[in-house]
């Protein structure tokens, strides 16, 4: 790790959700202590059950996180990239990590531990707020999930994936443009709860039918949102 200029890590932190809140001054504060750290693709940045004494905001690149069965079967929750925040659980409350996070390309984070995260919140209710904010959204999207994987089929969670993760990598959703899902098929397949075959039966038939293309394996091209998106129940 390596330390880092205040005014680029106030900058870096302003944008994202959560400590976009906060005035300069207290950015500026929170950014004295922090380190950046980077990760080449496939390393681990913790490990499910590790201490939660740290945060990351991601700079550049994407991280998976995963979580692990004790018979080593794996499921993956979400892919998160610049501007995002990971392990804010663990840092509230002071458990151990409920999952791994792991690079999927080279990546560049700050780190931003959980003493002067906690100092900061008890002189900021606006931070507390807006983390209680952030773990009502994580408590949603996991019911979301495991909604969706009760009640829609393999082809429509695919589908819902497609548009949601399309919209995170560029922003907006508009046909035509190419998105690096970053994810291979196994990784896809772990989102869904499904198998890497299974997974690429569904591509191949949305490809078939022209609502998407596929460049690359990882890339992905929607080329019919309309009928992605009734294919996936919206």
């Amino acid at each position: 790790m390596i330390g880092v200029q205040s005014d680029s890590v106030a900058a870096a932190l302003q944008r994202t959700a959560i400590f976009g809140v906060l005035p300069d001054s207290a950015l500026h504060e929170l950014a004295e202590g922090c380190l950046q750290r980077t990760y080449r693709r496939d390393q681990f940045l913790w490990y499910q059950g590790d201490p939660g004494d740290y945060l990351v905001v991601i700079l550049q690149g994407l991280v998976k996180v995963t979580v692990t069965s004790p018979r080593g079967d794996e499921m993956l929750l979400v892919t998160l990239g610049p501007s995002d925040v990971v392990g804010e659980l663990s840092v509230i409350d002071g458990g151990v990590r409920s999952a791994s996070v792991v690079a999927l390309k080279p990546t560049t984070g700050i780190v931003i531990g959980r003493t002067p995260l906690i100092a900061l919140m008890q002189r900021r209710p606006e931070l507390l707020d807006v983390l209680l904010r952030s773990m009502g959204a994580l408590v949603r999207r996991l019911t979301e999930r495991a909604t969706d994987l009760v009640f829609l089929d393999l082809e429509a969670r695919i589908a819902k994936l497609l548009l949601r993760v399309t919209e995170e990598r560029s922003g907006e959703q508009r046909q035509g443009v190419p998105v690096d899902l970053g994810l291979t098929q196994t990784e896809l397949a772990q989102m869904v709860g499904a198998s890497r075959p299974a997974v690429n039966r569904v591509l191949q038939t949305l490809a078939a039918r022209g609502s998407i293309s596929i460049d690359r394996r990882k890339i992905i091209i929607i080329k019919d949102f309309i009928a992605l998106r009734r294919r996936a129940g919206q």
